[in-house]
């Protein structure tokens, strides 16, 4: 009877040094991204369905838990709590929060807590950076790219474009406040690699003025119906999942990073779904495409509809722990799991 494995030492990373960790290794972690992809499509991983934590007396809030486990050479389990309240924005601080748990692959026991609104906004920036990059090969590369929704995630999506060999002679800029759009609009002029930059105040504008369209929003339904708006078959990266009517995605190549997450909780192409019975619309997932599995037509527009798996936060915070244990900077709480002996 083999001997049971020690009780793992509980560590605490807190933003700064998750920060610190993944600053700069754009590349590194857009690869990390897609090897994840590839163990999820291979069939080396555990994603159950998300649950969403709703409140009568705020429905506007949400927490949502992602339960994942990831095999390969990252082998752990663990559980990402994120939650979203917009409601923040206004008294200054922003929207979503979150905390990442790593648990032992042998033990179950937790090991790590991470503070995760950096490593989800990474995750979904090296996830949409990624897709940029594959979905576009089979057709001139973008040289303009818009904008719609210009928070935390659209800052970070920049960046990994910026950090993975992305320029733009055009950035198109919108937002529902323009507060926000000129925020953005200012840190954008700032950085070494922009083209120039445009704040639209008709989301149609910037569509039409783009090769590349970003959405990083928190709509909840679908805000942009009309399929002309893309009669030059952009490339769109729907990170936000909600913006599109479901003409618009049947009118256009559709690649997801997971059919049976993405085709639930009201998506757009959960409504598209639910609009046609059926899942025709779908052209493939993004590993499908990476793979060769599928080609991207260049006569549609191909849009990117990525859920964001669980199992990409666990990747990105275990990098996250093995670079501050590599370095000795990991902050251990000692006598965490105090209660160790059976019978006492």
């Amino acid at each position: 009877m083999s001997q049971p494995s020690a009780v793992p030492p509980f560590a605490v990373i807190p933003g700064a040094q998750v920060q610190h960790a993944l600053k700069g290794r754009e590349k590194q972690i857009v690869e990390l991204v897609e090897s994840t992809y590839r163990l999820h499509a291979a069939g080396d991983s555990v994603n159950p369905p998300s649950y969403f934590l709703r409140f009568p007396d705020r429905p506007t809030a949400r927490i949502i838990a992602l339960p994942a486990s990831i095999g390969g050479q990252v082998r752990v389990d663990g559980l990402k709590w994120i939650s979203s309240f917009p409601t923040n924005v206004a008294a200054g601080i922003p929207r979503a929060s979150a905390v990442l748990i790593l648990n032992d692959h042998d033990t179950g026991y937790p090991f790590a807590c991470l503070e995760s609104s950096i490593i989800s906004a990474t995750r979904t920036a090296a996830m949409a950076a990624l897709a940029a990059d594959r979905l576009s090969r089979g057709r001139q590369r973008p040289a303009r790219i818009g904008f719609i929704g210009t928070g935390l995630i659209a800052r970070y999506i920049h960046t990994f474009l910026a950090g993975t060999g992305w320029s733009f002679d055009e950035i198109g800029v919108h937002d529902v406040s323009a507060d926000s759009a000129a925020g953005f609009s200012g840190y954008l002029q700032q950085t070494p690699v922009t083209g120039r930059v445009t704040v639209h105040e008709d989301p149609q504008d910037l569509i039409r003025s783009s090769d590349m369209v970003v959405f990083a929003t928190i709509a909840a339904e679908p805000h942009v119906s009309d399929p002309a708006w893309f009669d030059h078959h952009p490339l769109v990266l729907h990170v936000s999942l909600r913006d599109l009517a479901p003409e618009i995605i049947l009118a256009s190549a559709n690649v997801v990073d997971d059919v049976e997450h993405c085709l639930k909780a009201d998506t757009s192409p959960h409504l598209a779904e639910q609009l046609t019975g059926g899942r025709d619309f779908l052209t493939g997932t993004l590993d499908d495409v990476m793979s060769g599995k599928v080609e991207l037509p260049t006569d549609r527009p191909v849009v990117f509809s990525p859920f964001g798996l669980g199992v990409l936060d666990l990747a990105v915070g275990k990098y996250v722990y093995d670079q501050m244990d590599s370095s000795g900077e990991l902050h251990v709480i000692d006598d965490f799991f105090h209660e160790l002996r059976r019978y006492g």
